[in-house]
């Protein structure tokens, strides 16, 4: 009977363990969009001489990669969702931006 329990806490550590990366893998895109925002800011007050493409590519996929996984709990997807709806307006706002100075529009 002990190697059962130790078998289903081992699982439940597991489940946990897991749950834990999800949230710090949210939160940790949450500040990779602020940070976004914060070069895009400079790209456009002139600071940068190129938009920072890379970095909106990386965060585009991360957002692809959490939200096609299956095991986030209700408030995790509520989270992400309203991170990825914050980003979308972020992102067509510096889509106008970026037309109305004649760069390329991605």
């Amino acid at each position: 009977m002990q190697t059962l329990s130790n078998k289903l806490s081992r699982q439940e550590k597991t489940r946990n363990d897991k749950l834990i990366e999800i949230v710090e893998e949210i939160e940790r895109l949450e500040e990779n969009i602020r940070r976004l925002k914060i070069e895009f800011d400079i790209y456009f007050n002139g600071g940068l001489k190129v938009p920072p493409h890379k970095s909106r590519a990386r965060i585009e996929a991360r957002i692809m990669r959490i939200n096609g996984d299956r095991t986030l709990s209700f408030a995790n997807r509520y989270k992400l969702n309203a991170i990825m709806s914050r980003y979308t307006s972020f992102k067509q706002l510096w889509r106008r931006k970026l037309k109305a100075n004649g760069d390329d529009v991605y």
